[in-house]
């Protein structure tokens, strides 16, 4: 029996060790006896439960909870027919094609796991990626980020504390720097908008008491889609009360804000860093595997390492340049179309048959204003060229696309059910976490 393991449980990793569970036990989930199956599936991540990286901002203002709307790994993996391990790749050693797990430890330090091997014959690498501060000084120090649902948490921690103080009078105004005007950045300032208007309702925050500044470096917000929807943007922040600083530069934060290139000091009581993406470090001294200067592990178009042919890379630790020479971008949806073409191929690898190219397919952009509205392009077969979409439809677009991801990996009618629950849990519940 070959051993397939993928690392990392992201939207591609945790859909392609769903998708391949089913194809090599299809016939036990029929309830029909069989011979072994031809591969078994590890699926090995640091964290218990998976959430949907898009969330993430969500997840740090309150407007959803993590505890309710998170996927649980080993309920899922046992559902799905492939297996779970808990821990963090730690090393890789090549010739004896095995993994080291680092240690697993409870909230005290306390070694609950020891570090242990995973044998492979066929290894997934889709570890996603992290902020990149660009070696800027204190960032690392005195700066949250949003890569993982445990940052998001630790954000909303704090947002919670602040929040307080205001209510005690201890605090005359809560001031928020966040730097990076891309998706992560415009989202998070509107909904912070959104989390201290819900806090006015539950509470006695005036409406003055939140400060929001949003740098980017930048000629205008939202980079990667046209200059208009990231003026658009810009203009429906400033509504909100957000100020929007462009075409600047962060040299330095500190515990009392941030100071830009041209020197100006902005004072901000938390500090947000979300200014561009990179893999994570180690994956550059990972057992001589070939990296980019992102640190992403370098693939062919089949999505195979150019280092290693057994070793396959999906998602936005992947460089990769597609079978139409097209540098594929760090997007979910990137990882998602991988994780179909890398189940296609490590299913041709087990059985003998040939592998196929990745080529890419931009469905567009859409980028959530939080209740307030939303903005972005559609692209693909039902659009010739590009449809630039505004307001309420692109917020019903938007949505969507979590019903999607839902889909993918449990199945249009269980995906619709836990849908229907979430709309149910707005009537019985507050509008946002407050614990």
């Amino acid at each position: 029996m070959k051993q397939i393991v993928i690392v990392g449980g992201g939207a591609g990793g945790l859909q392609l060790a769903t998708r391949l569970g089913h194809y090599f036990n299809r016939s036990r989930l029929a309830g029909h006896t069989r011979k072994d199956p031809a591969a078994q599936v590890t699926l090995v991540d640091r964290s218990r439960t998976h959430i949907w990286k898009p969330l993430l901002h969500q997840v740090a203002t309150g407007s959803i909870d993590s505890s309710l709307d998170a996927l649980n790994y080993q309920v899922h993996a046992r559902r799905n027919q492939f297996n779970f391990e808990l821990g963090s790749l730690e090393s890789l050693d090549r010739e004896r094609k095995v993994i080291t797990l680092g240690p697993v430890m409870d909230e005290d330090g306390r070694e609950l796991v020891p570090a242990r091997e995973l044998e492979y014959d066929y290894l997934v690498l889709a570890l996603g990626s992290q902020s990149n501060d660009f070696h800027t000084p204190g960032v690392r120090e005195h700066c949250v980020f949003l890569d993982s649902s445990e940052q998001a948490r630790r954000f909303h921690r704090l947002l919670l504390d602040r929040f307080l103080q205001l209510e005690t009078k201890m605090a005359e105004r809560l001031q928020i720097a966040i730097v990076g005007g891309g998706a992560t950045g415009v989202e998070l300032a509107a909904e912070l908008v959104d989390a201290a208007q819900q806090m006015g309702h539950y509470g006695k925050i005036g409406s003055g008491s939140l400060e929001v500044t949003l740098i980017e470096a930048g000629e205008h917000l939202l980079p990667a889609l046209p200059a208009r929807l990231g003026n658009n943007a810009q203009r429906e922040l400033q509504g909100l009360g957000v100020r929007v600083i462009t075409e600047c530069a962060v040299s330095e934060a500190s515990a009392d804000g941030l100071t830009t290139a041209d020197g100006e000091e902005i004072p901000a009581t938390i500090r947000v860093w979300a200014a561009g993406v990179k893999a994570p470090d180690f994956l550059s001294r990972l057992d001589g595997l070939s990296t980019n200067k992102l640190n992403q592990i370098e693939v062919s178009p089949k999505l195979v390492s150019v280092s290693d042919e057994d070793i396959f890379a999906i998602g936005d630790c992947a460089g990769c340049l597609d079978a139409n020479d097209f540098r594929v971008p760090p997007r979910a949806q990137a990882a998602q179309q991988m994780a179909r073409v890398a189940e296609h191929n490590l299913i041709a690898k087990v059985e003998g048959k040939s592998l196929k190219a990745f080529r890419y397919h931009d469905r567009g952009s859409l980028v959530s204003l939080s209740k307030h509205t939303a903005v972005g392009n559609l692209m693909g077969a039902l659009v010739k060229g590009s449809l630039t979409i505004e307001g309420r439809i692109a917020g019903l677009a938007y949505r969507s696309l979590y019903r999607m991801h839902l889909a993918a990996i449990h199945g249009w009618a269980k995906a619709m059910l836990i849908y229907l629950v979430g709309q149910a849990n707005r009537f019985v519940k507050p509008r946002m976490k407050l614990h």
